[in-house]
């Protein structure tokens, strides 16, 4: 009863086990339909029908493209399904600081379709050249001034051959009274850089902007902390991915992918270097005394060399014990010219100098303890102590390691608003990549949230849709929704991992239940070999061992009971006897026959003992 009970229960755990991984498996499932659902419509007719994707049909859901059309006002928002660069403006400028050869920006930029879309009609903005300097800018639908509104920054990109070292960031235009697109180049005047950048394994998302120092009017980049995120998985799995930035009047930020924060921080706190620098500097014109002793340790100058001190005792001496090994071929050197080597056919003596066999190891050191000229070997010096030298002390003089005074900063100043940056008039790329077919699309500067959030739903919500319909099946699915959710590797590891354990118990408890089983049901039992037998061997070998137990037993029982009955018998032959003979001495006195000596009788008590 206790193993079928115990058989139920784990039997009824395996079923809740498996029934919590459908339904979290199914959960998933349900949050990605929501997620992804998908417009169906015509390129002629205006009208959408929303259609979710069945979960049980195999073939993957069809996605329609239509352009995305922002919802709300926006300060600029581009998508180049029209097929052109309308609006764009190709630099023709020429770097400072390079060779004539390198110096134009002559790489190639194009609109089009994805190599491997699967959402046609898609088109976006590909850097098509490799190990060529890009430019390309185009104006804001109207300048962007940081007043009490956030500024929100969004673009997708997808490296169709992957990243080998390069850039896809963007540059958010100063508006200057000198800006000219078509002289756009790496020393345009910006506010915000935003994007990716790797090269070798070092992968950033860069967020610089430039702040001006209201004292000498001069303007400084500031960099944002570096990401905790490993990034790498989102410049080598040829995805499209999102990239946010967001940026509030309150001074904090924040960096997205994929609408995930990868970033944030406070524009007065999290920027290298600082926005404002510090009250206190040190005294470029101090300068360290003379007599400023910062050495913590120094020689004890009271210390004295020992008189036993060797100094000249070399490290290492011979070993006086050792003794050459018996059979040491002196003679015989450890290396001989290879007899088998050959001079080559090509070897010329006068270009080549004289030809010589190469070296082998002699043949007959094999054998042998060693060759060559024997030589003692050494060992180290017992008597070795090296220079001598003064022990440390602690500096009674030390001072501390020596500092510059600090003076007030005279170029301080305190710019609590840093959001308030230059405007904004324009966005450009301005690129070096060794990589080609880099792929930009649905560029959107905004203030309102909601109309970015549905700009991207129209966007990148359908190319991940699309993406995800031509995973190929479920593990790869899998696979890929563990890589945005890690948390769910716990979970496949308690789906997989607990039914094979409850298994494997389960398989192991079920021999008893069986058996006993047969015999609740006088059912047929099949031969039983191996362990069955030797149970059987060993059950009937402990009761032959108990059987030979309670023998031995009942005769140890049995002599112990004819022992005391024996004594008895003794004590009361003993007892009659003594009466026997008091009986004598009085029937003696009577007679007047003399006693026998208590000697005599205590022989004869010994006598009657014995017998």
């Amino acid at each position: 009863m206790f193993c079928n009970r115990r058989t139920m229960e784990l039997k009824l755990w395996l079923v809740l086990v498996l029934l919590f991984g459908t339904a979290v498996a199914h959960a998933e499932d349900e949050d990605e339909d929501d997620d992804d659902t998908d417009i169906v419509e015509d390129e002629d007719d205006e009208n959408s029908v929303e259609s979710k994707t069945e979960p049980s049909s195999p073939p993957p859901p069809k996605v329609t493209y239509r352009a995305p059309v922002p919802i709300g006002i926006v300060n600029f928002a581009e998508s180049f399904d029209k097929g052109m660069l309308e609006g764009w403006i190709v630099s023709k400028a020429k770097k400072d600081d390079a060779d004539e050869d390198i110096a134009k920006y002559d790489g190639k930029w194009e609109v089009e379709e994805m190599k491997n879309t699967k959402l046609y009609g898609d088109k976006g903005l590909v850097l098509k050249s490799r190990a060529k300097h890009h430019a390309i800018s185009a104006l804001l639908d109207q300048p962007f001034i940081f007043d009490s509104k956030p500024l929100i920054i969004q673009y997708e990109v997808n490296f169709q051959n992957g990243i080998e070292c390069g850039g896809a960031y963007i540059k958010l235009l100063s508006k200057t009274k000198d800006l000219v697109l078509e002289k756009f180049y790496d020393k345009t005047s910006y506010t915000i850089m935003f994007g990716p950048d790797k090269c070798g394994e070092d992968y950033k998302l860069h967020f610089i902007f430039r702040h001006k120092n209201p004292k000498t009017g001069k303007y400084e980049e500031k960099h944002a902390k570096r990401s905790d995120v490993d990034l790498k998985s989102y410049y080598t799995d040829k995805k499209t991915h999102l990239y946010s930035l967001v940026l509030n009047p309150d001074n904090s930020f924040q960096v997205l992918i994929d609408q995930t924060v990868v970033n944030s921080g406070n524009l007065l706190e999290d920027m290298t270097p600082p926005v404002n620098p510090p009250k206190e500097i040190e005294d470029p014109d101090d300068q360290k005394p003379e007599d400023w002793d910062e050495r913590p340790k120094i020689p004890d100058p009271n210390a004295v060399k020992p008189d036993d001190w060797d100094e000249d005792a070399p490290a290492k001496i011979p070993d006086e014990n050792a003794v050459k090994p018996e059979g040491w071929l002196d003679s015989e050197p450890e290396y001989v010219p290879d007899p088998d080597a050959e001079k080559p056919d090509d070897w010329d003596e006068e270009m080549d100098g004289a030809w010589e066999a190469p070296q082998i190891a002699n043949p007959l050191c094999e054998s042998a303890p060693g060759c060559g000229p024997w030589k003692v070997p050494m060992i180290d010096n017992p008597d070795y102590k090296g220079k001598w030298k003064a022990p440390m002390i602690d500096n009674p003089n030390y001072q501390g390691v020596w500092k510059p005074r600090k003076i007030s900063n005279p170029d301080y100043f305190e710019d609590l608003h840093p959001f308030k940056m230059t405007p904004i008039s324009a966005i450009g790329l301005e690129l070096w990549s060794m990589s080609s077919d880099i792929f930009f699309d649905n560029f959107i500067v905004c203030s309102d949230k909601a109309v970015v959030d549905q700009w991207a739903s129209d966007g990148w919500g359908l190319k991940r849709t699309a993406e995800g319909s031509a995973e190929s099946g479920v593990v790869g699915q899998l696979m890929s929704a563990a890589e945005e959710r890690p948390w769910l590797w716990i979970v496949y590891i308690l789906i997989i991992a607990l039914p094979v354990f409850l298994v494997i118990v389960f398989c192991c408890t079920g021999k008893k239940d069986a058996a006993a089983e047969y015999k609740k049901t006088d059912a047929p039992q099949p031969d039983v070999k191996g362990e069955e037998e030797e149970d059987q061997k060993e059950d009937e070998e402990l009761k032959k061992e108990e059987e030979g137990e309670e023998k031995t037993n009942e005769e140890k029982q049995k002599s112990d009971t004819e022992d005391a009955t024996e004594n008895a018998n003794q004590e009361e032959e003993e007892e009659e006897g003594e009466e026997e003979e008091d009986d004598q001495v009085e029937q003696r006195k009577e007679k007047g026959a003399p006693e026998k000596s208590s000697a005599e009788q205590v022989e004869k008590k010994d006598d009657s003992s014995t017998n």
